[in-house]
This record gives structure tokens, C-alpha cells and sequence, in this order.
């Protein structure tokens, strides 16, 4: 395993914390777009090598989470008249406070955890914790359909962190998160789009008039 596996997981969580406080949409996409690129260089990094598989599977994965999806994200921000998550269920400062602490968590469970020789020491498994917790305070504590399926994102990609650590046992595994993005892609395109439409479509400032009179 490659000597930058924790430098890359380390920019991981720091975009954990920057979906979580920042109220624009687009840049949260951007984040767990870069949060993606970065996953899809982890899977060639843990191999250790530049084997034909982990460089596919890691190039699907940069497509993937690092492009398609936030391209459709993008796409349907572009259809909404809203760019901003002004009052979340948590204020961002709270949310920032609570993945600090999911963040300690992970790292302090993590370490008590009967982990493999290679990951001993390596942040693979606290990262992946923190992820999903990250990706889980995302999705209950913001109003906004867009950032909650940033948020399921996230989540997915704290799974796909868990799936990397795994690949020496289950080779098979982190394909199968690959393909787990592409129902990720459908549901973007067939959900989403429907949800952004029916949660704005009544947020005009004419109507919003005819309720003070």
C-alpha cells in the first residue's frame, strides 16, 4: 500500500467538513465531485502497483463520481430557481461541531477494532466511518433536495472507502461499488429532477404576494 494512501484520505475528511459548512449548493457538488476524483486515485494507491484492474476500475470510478454524477447534479441546479442551503434543520456551525466529533469517534473506534497488519495504523477504516456518519448528518439535517442526495453521496462513498480496505480479500467488491454508482446515476436522473421540481415549483415571488394579501 502506497505511502500517499493517508495524505489522500486526509483531504477525504477535510471535504467532509467543507459539504457539511458551506450553504452553496454548487459547491458542495464540486466538493463531492473532488471527493470522488480522489476515491478512484485510492483504489490504484491501496494496490500498491499500476496493475491494468485498479487503474480501470479507479478511472470508472473518477468518471463516475468525480463527473457524471455532479454533471447531473449541476444540471438539475441549473432547472431550480435556488442556489443556497439557507436554514438547515442543524445550523452549519453546530454540523461542523457534530462531524468533529464523528470524526474523533471514528478514529478512536477504529483503533480499537481487530484490524489486518496492512491497515494497522492507516486511516482507511476511521475515514470510512466518518464518511458514512458525514454522509448521515448530511441527509437528516438539510432541507434541500439537492444536498441531501450530496449527502447520499457521501455516505456511498465512505461504503466505497470500506470496499477499498476490503479488495485484497473480496477483489470483487470495489467493482461492484463501481456499479453501485451507475444506480446512483439512474436515481439522480429519475428522482431527483422530480423531487427538485415539485419542492420549488410553488416558490414564486407572485405567489408568495397573493399570501400577504
Amino acid at each position: 500500500m502506497s505511502t500517499a494512501v493517508d495524505p489522500v484520505l486526509v483531504l477525504v475528511l477535510m471535504l467532509n467538513f467543507l459539504v457539511l459548512g458551506t450553504s452553496r449548493l454548487r459547491a458542495a457538488i464540486n466538493a463531492s465531485a473532488l471527493q470522488g476524483a480522489f476515491l478512484g486515485t485510492l483504489v490504484v494507491l491501496v494496490h500498491g502497483g499500476f496493475a491494468v484492474r485498479p487503474i480501470m476500475v479507479g478511472a470508472a470510478a473518477i468518471a463516475i463520481k468525480g463527473i457524471i454524477i455532479p454533471g447531473l447534479l449541476h444540471r438539475a441546479l441549473r432547472d431550480v430557481a435556488i442556489r443556497r442551503e439557507i436554514e438547515p434543520y442543524v445550523s452549519f456551525v453546530t454540523s461542523l461541531l457534530l462531524c468533529a466529533v464523528a470524526t474523533g469517534a471514528a478514529v478512536l473506534f477504529a483503533g480499537h477494532l481487530p484490524l489486518a497488519p496492512e491497515h494497522d495504523g492507516s486511516l482507511l477504516i476511521p475515514a470510512s466511518l466518518a464518511t458514512v456518519l458525514t454522509g448521515f448528518l448530511i441527509l437528516t439535517t438539510r432541507r434541500k433536495a439537492i444536498t441531501q442526495v450530496v449527502g447520499y453521496l457521501v455516505l456511498e462513498n465512505g461504503i466505497f472507502i470500506m470496499g477499498v480496505s476490503l479488495q485484497e480479500a473480496m477483489p470483487s467488491l470495489v467493482e461492484v461499488g463501481v456499479l453501485l454508482d451507475l444506480v446512483v446515476a439512474i436515481f439522480v436522473i429519475g428522482i431527483v429532477l422530480n423531487h427538485i421540481n415539485q419542492e420549488f415549483a410553488s416558490q414564486d415571488v407572485d405567489q408568495l404576494d397573493k399570501l400577504k394579501e
